[in-house]
């Protein structure tokens, strides 16, 4: 069984550092009512990002009540912690901070260096628009690649385990200049976050990505991996101005032949098996995919597409594809019975399909 993060992080050795790096540089700070505070009768119940805003509050009982006495303590222990244990720190800024903005924005600034304060700005662009997004564009080019990471992770409209920001999901000009500046970052951590926030923009304006795909594509290799992954759902959905971006055309006229299921019935946790071949009438560049049509508890169906290949194929050559899927229940998934439809799609185009049945 994979280990639970809240197994990982947030645990006695980290906050035995904690508090001794604290008392450090504030002698009065008192470590065994710290302790009792944290430890109460609900810990162990508690989930990972429950524990750390616990955690916050158990410090704003045992820190200065002035809050930038407080962040003055923090910022010089922050550095002294990483991964996700450091978003302690954040969390702090995001539930004690928000009414002041020039003492937080310069701490987030220093905290992400050494964890991440994606989640904490976000109380902060919604209070505080203009002069927070602002900051961003300036972190955009910032010299820590941290930060400006943090300046496009932090505004992704959709980030995941965060409310949405409801006005960047309405209008996401204010987005666009910030991921200029990072189209050619040099560090993958960056242009990844990037490439989230673009396939963020798609699912709401997927015309604004379409346009800057367009514009961005074809230059430098690092920027065209950012427009590929920002596509991915785009590319999915079988939109053709993306795939024509990458060079996915017309496949009216490819055929796919043979589609073959090894059993046409199977049972909850059994695995479907299937194969296919496909052949292109011309010189064709092919983005092959299959969908599988999943019946949900109230009887409709919702289709989820997965990637085969991605390569050049000459005219008449048929290649052959045999495939797996695996219809075990996950906590991702639960599977229900009923009729269910196998297609094989080809650059966009649903080309041959097949219904199965899967029983309990």
């Amino acid at each position: 069984m994979a280990e639970l993060l809240k197994d990982r992080y947030f645990q006695p050795a980290f906050f035995e550092k904690l508090t001794k790096e604290i008392k450090q540089v504030y002698k009065a700070f008192d470590s065994q009512k710290f302790k009792q505070l944290l430890y109460d009768k609900d810990w162990e119940a508690k989930e990972l990002k429950t524990r750390m805003r616990h955690a916050s509050h158990c410090l704003h009982q045992t820190l200065p009540s002035d809050y930038i006495q407080a962040i003055d303590i923090l910022k010089q222990v922050a550095p002294k912690f990483n991964d996700f244990d450091g978003m302690l720190f954040p969390d702090f800024v995001e539930v004690y901070g928000v009414e002041d903005w020039q003492t937080s924005i310069p701490a987030l600034e220093l905290f992400t260096q050494f964890s991440s304060a994606e989640f904490a700005i976000r109380p902060f662009i919604e209070q505080y628009f203009d002069q927070t997004m602002t900051k961003m564009l300036e972190w955009s080019t910032h010299e820590n690649f941290h930060v400006r990471r943090l300046a496009s992770e932090g505004c992704r409209p959709r980030l995941p385990w965060a409310s949405p920001l409801r006005m960047l999901k309405k209008d996401p000009a204010p987005i666009l200049s910030i991921l200029e500046n990072m189209k050619s970052d040099e560090t993958d951590y960056v242009r990844r976050s990037v490439a989230n926030n673009l396939n963020d923009i798609a699912k709401d304006h997927p015309n604004v990505v379409i346009e800057t795909a367009q514009n961005w594509f074809g230059h430098i290799k690092e920027t065209n991996w950012i427009v590929k992954h920002a596509c991915r759902t785009l590319l999915k959905l079988g939109n053709p101005q993306v795939l024509a971006i990458f060079g996915f055309l017309d496949a009216s006229k490819v055929k796919v032949n043979d589609l073959i299921l090894t059993q046409d019935t199977l049972k909850i946790g059994e695995e479907l098996e299937f194969s296919f071949a496909v052949m292109p009438d011309q010189d064709s560049k092919l983005r092959i995919e299959y969908g599988i049509d999943y019946r949900k508890a109230n009887g409709s169906t919702s289709r989820k597409i997965f990637q085969v290949s991605e390569s050049e194929y000459k005219a008449n050559d048929s290649k052959a594809f045999s495939r797996k899927q695996s219809f075990k229940n996950m906590t991702t998934r639960k599977h229900y019975a009923g009729k269910h439809t196998l297609a094989i799609i080809v650059n966009g185009l649903e080309k041959a399909s097949v219904d199965f049945e899967l029983r309990d």
